[in-house]
């Protein structure tokens, strides 16, 4: 109302006579400290009360989660790496010293299981970037040229030793 008795005046002559109220704590009739406040000119925005809070909450808040993630990280770092292929090498090496077709049937059957795992983390989204996926293909074909490549060996071991033994 005071702030729009001069608007009001022409209309209503009656309120020249109102005015502020008395903010003095000893006053006949005692205003709310929030009108007070208001008529004293001290009233804060929510941003003059609180600018520091919210601006220094989100710094804290990001500066703990970043701490939180690289303490996470770092007592990860000591855990093998999960990489899909490392077995897939492992496996070139028992292709290569394999003596019969048993063992490497048994090979085979291990690169089968490791396609197959990753085949089904691939569908859960769980899996390797493309870059990744390529290079199990690769490694793949690769170990599937060494088998046939052993298997070669293995078939034609037998044929060498009869041929030495009858010089």
């Amino acid at each position: 109302m005071v702030d729009v008795r001069r608007d009001l005046l022409s209309q209503y002559p009656i309120l020249a006579q109102a005015g502020a109220p008395s903010t003095d704590a000893n006053a006949l009739i005692p205003i709310h400290p929030g009108v007070a406040t208001y008529y004293n000119g001290n009233q804060q925005s929510f941003l003059d009360k609180y600018d520091d809070r919210l601006y220094y909450l989100p710094l804290l808040l990001g500066s703990l989660i970043s701490i939180v993630v690289a303490a996470w990280r770092f007592a990860g770092s000591g855990v093998e790496s999960k990489s899909m292929l490392e077995p897939l090498y492992e496996l070139g090496r028992e292709i290569k010293g394999a003596d019969s077709e048993a063992e490497l049937q048994e090979i085979e059957k291990k690169i089968d299981d490791i396609l197959k795992v990753e085949l089904a983390r691939n569908a859960n989204g769980e899996g390797a970037d493309n870059a990744d996926v390529a290079a199990l293909s690769l490694a793949a074909h690769r170990l599937q040229y060494l088998m046939g490549h052993r298997r070669t060996l293995l078939r034609e071991a037998p044929a060498v030793e009869e041929f030495t033994k009858a010089k």
